[in-house]
């Protein structure tokens, strides 16, 4: 279950995700500089739309393609807040392939294999804490994504 993960505010403290026990998790991994980075309009507007109903959103950028995550945790947030008005939580960097893998990622692979192929991977975690679905930022959509959220709601 993601219960048994913890990341890292943007202030450096652990946070363990048993504290969103019971509520459906959208876990993306994302960047500043990435094609892919206006995503974080329609993100918005679901974390927006749905968070009342039990919907979190976890934001972890990732600089593992190509650089598109440069700076500090501020730099970004300060970025993303400025530019897209988010209000969901951000949290520290950190990388998704590879050796220096987040156990997070590493469980979210093992659940729905593959390697994370690009920025703005997202998964889907129902209220019991399982991976329920995995949504590429080349090949799904928004709305599929939306779909799925609506479905655990």
């Amino acid at each position: 279950m993601i219960y048994d993960y913890e990341v890292t505010t943007g202030k450096g403290e652990t946070l363990k995700l048993s504290e969103f026990k019971g509520k459906v998790i959208l876990v993306v991994n994302t960047a500043t500089g990435c094609g892919f980075t206006p995503q974080y309009e329609p993100i918005e507007k679901l974390y927006k739309d749905y968070h009342d109903q039990g919907l979190e959103i976890l934001d972890i950028p990732c600089n593992q393609f190509g650089g598109q995550a440069p700076g500090s945790y501020d730099d970004i947030h300060n970025y993303c807040t400025g530019e897209y008005n988010i209000t969901f939580p951000q949290f520290a960097k950190i990388n998704v392939n590879g050796a220096s893998a987040s156990p997070l990622y590493v469980w979210l692979k093992e659940k729905k294999p593959g390697n994370i192929p690009w920025n703005f991977t997202k998964f889907v975690i129902d209220r019991k804490g399982e991976v329920v679905a995995r949504f590429d930022a080349q090949t799904s959509t928004m709305r599929a994504v939306e779909n799925a959220v609506k479905e655990q709601l």
